[in-house]
């Protein structure tokens, strides 16, 4: 038997089995060892962490208990292994072990990759996908550990993926106009898991079109009784929509035509399909709406939020109109629904510099506004002081810190997750108050991604992976930087978010950048730059090509003087035009006019081109050894010891910071 052949269970209690069936893992603590280790997704599990992870007050052979624990392991794991020759599959690396399993090898695996592919796939494949991933549950994951601190998120991250498959599989049956064979399972999953909302939709509407309207209308009111009773919470405006449209028996309910028939149309018919589902939609929307100004404002606002996500124009006409939303709401004197209206535009954005200062300005005060009548209602307040901090980005101001930490507060005490991703949005809005400040954005993606997968947020999915890449790419970390933007391009393409793929390509030069690839780099500079051209983000786009080939000539090692003969104060400059007219004038031999631009620059924007603009500060004070600047930006860049200038951007870098110091400690010698 090799190792390759070695496949593990953890959904249910912890099993290992090769050609010959279970293996024996001898006692509870050797389990646990390889139950840890894979928990650890190939990752390495340091000895000293085992040791806490095993014992609550770990013996005095604590060390070497695990260390026979894992030799027994090995042998039964890898029977054939010859002697004293290294372990192919529980590895032992740097300060601890790493089980590496194949992809396929573990269940909980398996599981995840199918439940993912089948969301690709046509509805009668999907089906196929999810039972077979459902199929591979044997009770509780990790069963045999349910007390353990280090199996509980994992534990808790795989339940709510089972139910989501489960609540997935009803979706599809739903779409083959299967809707009856759907309505067993959804009853029972509700037994277990009373809380579900949207399980309470799909058995209603499952019910509705099944013929069944009265059981469909018994168990919404089921389950409003069981979320107001039980729970404590009133059922979502979803929930009551639906009951109002079954009473209304309203044509949108009926099942749509298989997706199967329409499956080899191509994209022609199949935007033909859309478009026509989407005038039947809005005819609908016409007929049970009417002339109600509140609900349009609220839908209306809905539309904006998509649109924006689009890009392009999609974006450029979401800023057009929201301010005329807001501005509707407040005409119509009702706190509570302008709050609504404010806090519904929860887009996910990933740049600390507004597209339009003046527009982010008038929001603020409408938020501040609303905040100030608002009567009550933490989540409503929540998303308005959450709009707040992502409006006064790139502001010194201590309002949008503070609106952030009070968002955060409100969403953890909420437990709501649609209103923790919004809120952290915010916080990492406001974390680049100065530098080095990329593990803090770190932990704040690493959440985003951690909540939105879990429960279904898919843009703020995206959202955290391009804030990971990001922080990964100022901590001089491009392997995981590249994982990152692997994971939004593949989540990009799947939901049809273009805007994902402009940041990934500049991150593209970056790395170019980043390994002294010059000329490349370049290029791909100018290719993501005319890719950005147009795609509805001004507070991106102005003067960052520029910029990104001034800071990719000083990563090269040119000098201020140098650099500045290559800067044409005739481009677009946009906000980084202070931080330009030193180098041109240097480049130009106007070392006293240099001077005086040096000694006019303020201090860099709270954003993510902090550390980069702090060292061409730098990099001009050290050509014309201007003491008080050096000092100056020491103090700035100190903070950022070891990161990469200007990489947290994910889009450009002026070099290691570590590199700038030293300079800079040099410079200030010999002024």
């Amino acid at each position: 038997m090799t190792w390759e052949r070695v496949a593990f269970g953890v959904l249910g209690p912890v099993v290992a089995e090769g050609d010959g069936g279970a293996l024996a893992l001898k006692g509870p603590r050797h389990r646990a060892v390889l139950a840890r280790l894979i928990v650890a997704r190939r990752r390495v599990v340091p000895v000293a962490r085992l040791v806490e992870d095993l014992w609550d007050e770990p013996p005095a052979g604590a060390v070497g208990a695990v260390q026979t624990f894992v030799g027994a392991l090995r042998r039964a794991l890898e029977p054939d292994r010859p002697p004293r020759s290294p372990a192919r599959l529980l590895v032992t690396e740097g300060p601890g072990y790493a089980l590496r399993a194949a992809p396929d090898a573990v269940d909980a695996w398996r599981f995840e990759a199918a439940v993912a592919t089948a969301a690709e796939l046509p509805p009668a494949a999907a089906l196929r996908r999810l039972d077979e991933a459902l199929e591979l549950w044997r009770g509780p994951a990790y069963a045999d550990f349910e007390r353990e601190h280090w199996a509980r998120g994992e534990r808790s991250r795989l339940a709510e993926l089972r139910l989501r498959a489960v609540e997935r599989r009803a979706e599809t049956l739903l779409a083959l106009d299967r809707g009856a064979e759907a309505v067993p399972d959804l009853d029972a999953h509700l037994t277990e898991h009373p809380w579900r909302e949207d399980a309470w939709h799909l058995l209603a509407l499952a019910l509705y079109r099944s013929g069944r309207q009265g059981d469909a209308l018994a168990v919404l009111r089921r389950a409003r009784t069981t979320l107001i009773d039980q729970l404590g919470l009133d059922p979502t405006p979803r929930l009551s929509r639906l009951q109002a449209d079954i009473l209304a028996q309203d044509p949108a309910l009926e099942a749509p035509a298989p997706v199967e028939a329409v499956g080899g149309a191509g994209l022609d018919e199949s935007a033909g399909v859309a478009a026509r589902l989407w005038a039947e939609a809005a005819a609908v929307y016409e007929r049970t709406v009417g002339g109600g100004a509140r609900a349009r404002l609220e839908s209306a606002v809905g539309l904006i939020r998509n649109l924006a996500v689009t890009g392009g124009g999609g974006l450029e006409a979401a800023r057009q109109h929201r301010m005329a939303a807001i501005s509707a709401a407040e005409e119509c004197g009702d706190p509570e629904l302008t709050a609504r209206v404010i806090g519904a535009y929860d887009v996910p954005a990933i740049w600390p510099r507004s597209d339009d200062p003046e527009l982010a300005e008038r929001i603020v005060g409408a938020a501040e506004r609303t905040l100030a009548a608002l009567p009550g209602g933490d989540a409503a307040r929540c998303r308005l002081l959450a709009t707040v901090a992502l409006e006064m980005r790139g502001t010194r101001s201590p309002r949008g810190p503070g609106a952030a930490r009070e968002a955060e507060e409100i969403a953890r005490r909420l437990d709501d997750p649609a209103l923790l991703v919004f809120a952290l949005n915010g916080a990492f809005m406001q974390s680049c108050t100065r530098a080095g400040l990329a593990p803090r954005r770190d932990a704040i993606g690493a959440e985003l991604v951690t909540v939105a997968a879990r429960h279904g947020l898919v843009t703020y999915e995206v959202l955290g992976h391009l804030v990971r890449l990001q922080a990964r790419a100022a901590l001089d970390d491009f392997a995981g930087a590249d994982e990152h933007a692997t994971a939004a391009e593949r989540l990009g393409a799947r939901h049809e978010l273009p805007l994902v793929g402009v940041f990934t390509q500049w991150y593209g030069a970056l790395r170019l950048a980043a390994t002294g690839e010059t000329a490349r780099a370049e290029a791909a500079y100018r290719a993501a730059a005319r890719r950005l051209a147009g795609a509805g983000m001004p507070g991106v786009e102005r003067g960052l090509l520029p910029l990104a080939l001034l800071c990719l000539r000083l990563s090269d090692g040119a000098s201020a003087r140098e650099a500045g003969r290559g800067v044409d104060l005739g481009a677009d400059w946009g906000p980084y035009r202070p931080w330009a007219e030193p180098f041109a004038l240097l480049g130009a031999g106007a070392g006293h006019e240099a001077r005086a631009a040096l000694r006019a620059l303020p201090e860099p924007p709270p954003d993510l081109l902090y550390e980069a603009l702090c060292a061409l500060e730098a990099a001009v004070a050290l050509e014309i050894g201007d003491r008080a600047a050096l000092e100056r930006t020491h103090a700035r860049l100190l903070a950022a010891t070891g990161q990469l200038a200007g990489a947290a951007s994910g889009l450009l870098t002026a070099g290691p910071v570590d590199r700038w110091l030293a300079a800079i400690t040099a410079g200030t010698t010999r002024a």
